[in-house]
């Protein structure tokens, strides 16, 4: 039987994965630089206020609503605030349930969602497996990272359907600015384009800069259709609460509002139970993002003060975001490093190549992990890199 061409040709494990795999098997203690997951990190969690939250009456009723139950969206407007209600969101089991039910909305078989590059490697099967093509818009690197609307533009065929941007970046850390902002929605009217932004990092910020636009909510009348993508697994540290949300503005709203919840009525995926805890979730989620931060901007000062000491190797600025990008001589390519690396130390680095950073000379490392953690990774590391 053959499968969809939607999937990938083989599961093969890349060198990288087959590599950790195998020497997890041997018994290897390894340490991760990459953990993105919070609940592995060591932080605080409200545990008895969670469980309660979990627990309530509420949570054994059956009352599926296609948008989501309306006490979760107005504790989610309330989160997000600049005018955002109740009316103006459908809740999804994860932000990549998001996307897919977006690219259902958007496009049909064989059209194209723009994406910039570097970025998260996800869009592309998210993309493929609604039979619809991602096509890469690289950005550039200028004292910080930019985005090239200048690129989008001349990306734009008859086929393209929408813009994908991550504000800020996964894992290059850059926000938005109010110029690309502008330049972006002004391009997305013009061409008839939808503009798809996520925002699971926006409570992350790291470092202040200019121009910064903020969360797109903050342009209540956007030219073009804009959709923000979030959710628990970044506002509240909670991967394994799954619970994302989509927040519709700008031209068409009340008809694309109406389709998703057409969409979303066919698969009801959203447990009760999540929806019944999300105000108190939201609630006690101030204080763990509160750890979170504290932890991004510890480690972020423990690097810059090893780097300090290592003066060929340095870090891309990170204005926001769990990740923070390493610079290095470029004398193998990143994937041969990080297996170097992972054989040599027994250290986890993630190459800049698997989220398309160009040429070599880049190394992917998380900014979650415990801060003695990181710190022995840093040391293992840069003797070898």
């Amino acid at each position: 039987m053959r499968l969809s061409s939607r999937l990938p040709q083989g599961f093969e494990p890349n060198a990288l994965s087959a590599a950790l795999a195998r020497l997890r098997s041997e018994g290897r203690e390894l340490l991760d630089l990459t953990v993105s997951n919070p609940t592995h990190c060591g932080f605080t969690y409200p545990e008895a206020e969670l469980r309660a939250a979990l627990a309530q009456p509420a949570v054994l009723s059956y009352d599926p609503d296609p948008l989501g139950s309306r006490s979760a969206r107005e504790a989610i407007a309330a989160h997000h605030g600049h005018g955002l209600r109740a009316e103006d969101l459908l809740l999804t089991a994860s932000t990549s349930e998001g996307y897919a039910l977006l690219f259902k909305l958007l496009g049909d078989p064989g059209d194209e969602v723009l994406v910039p590059s570097p970025s998260y490697p996800l869009f592309d099967w998210l993309a493929r497996l609604e039979g619809l093509i991602a096509r890469p818009v690289l950005s550039y690197f200028h004292d910080r990272w930019h985005l090239d609307v200048g690129a989008f533009a001349a990306a734009v065929t008859s086929r393209t359907r929408a813009i994908v941007v991550v504000n800020p970046n996964n894992p290059t850390g850059q926000f938005l600015s109010k110029t690309e902002w502008g330049e972006l929605t002004g391009l997305c009217a013009r061409k008839g384009l939808a503009l798809l932004v996520d925002e699971v990092f926006m409570d992350y910020p790291l470092q202040p800069t200019p121009d910064r636009l903020g969360t797109v909510l903050t342009d209540p009348d956007p030219p073009c259709p804009v959709f923000l993508l979030s959710g628990l697994s970044k506002v509240a540290a909670l991967p394994q609460l799954k619970l994302g949300w989509i927040a519709v503005r700008g031209p068409g709203a009340t008809e694309h509002k109406a389709a998703l919840a057409f969409l979303a009525d066919q698969y009801l995926s959203v447990s009760a139970p999540v929806q019944a805890a999300a105000p108190t979730l939201l609630t006690l989620a101030s204080g763990i993002r509160e750890q979170v931060l504290s932890r991004l901007r510890a480690n972020l000062a423990t690097l810059d003060t090893a780097l300090a000491a290592h003066p060929r190797l340095s870090r891309l600025p990170v204005e926001g975001g769990w990740s923070v990008l390493l610079r290095r001589p470029a004398v193998d390519a990143d994937e041969a490093c990080a297996l170097r690396l992972l054989e040599s130390v027994s250290t986890l680095v993630h190459p800049g190549s698997f989220f398309d950073l160009p040429g070599d000379g880049h190394l992917v490392l998380s900014l979650l992990a415990p801060q003695n953690q990181f710190q022995e990774g840093l040391d293992r590391i840069f003797p070898q890199v």
